[in-house]
This record gives C-alpha cells, structure tokens and sequence, in this order.
C-alpha cells in the first residue's frame, strides 16, 4: 500500500462515513489531485521556450493538453504530492464529521 492509500484509508476516516461513501470521497480527492498535477504540469511545459530543432510543431500543441493530464494521472496515481488527503480531510469536514477523531 502506498503513503497515499495508507492515508487515505485512516481510520478516522473510514469512521466518518459509510463505506460507499468514503469509496467516493478517496476517488473524487484523487481525481483533484490529478487534475491539479495536469494543470501544474501544463504551466510547467507552457513556460518552456522550445526552438525550432525540438519543436513537434502543430501536432505538438494540439496534444500538449492530453500529455499534461496523463502526466497528472500518472503522478496522483503513484502518490501525488500529498494533495488528496488533506482534500479528502476537507470534505469529511464538510459533510460533518471530524475527519481527525475530534
């Protein structure tokens, strides 16, 4: 099990919500996590100057944005940046529950 998962499955967590529920919550802050990952990753490629020697041409930026999004697939789903917890900390919050056994 990943950091990831590890901390994603905590147990004041699971206590929080019914299974179903939780299943969801872990999903929808994973998926921010990528996103987020995609857009960093996207502003990271736009702020390099790429001559023409390297340049992929039109074909190039027409899939930058698709390269970009799997890269922040990618990276959430090998662990992320730690992102996904404190997102899914949030939303247990804002459903509720503690989130953190208070």
């Amino acid at each position: 099990m990943t950091d990831i998962q590890a901390s994603l499955a905590a147990p004041t967590a699971r206590s929080a919500m019914p299974q179903k529920q939780q299943n969801s919550a872990q999903a929808t802050a994973r998926e921010f996590e990528a996103v987020f990952l995609g857009q960093m990753a996207k502003l990271m490629m736009e702020s390099v100057e790429m001559g023409d020697e390297f340049s992929g041409g039109h074909g190039e930026e027409m899939f930058r944005g698709v390269l970009a999004e799997t890269l922040g697939k990618e990276m959430a789903k090998g662990g992320g940046v730690g992102l996904a917890p404190a997102v899914l900390e949030q939303m247990i919050k804002m459903q509720g529950g503690s989130g953190n056994g208070q």
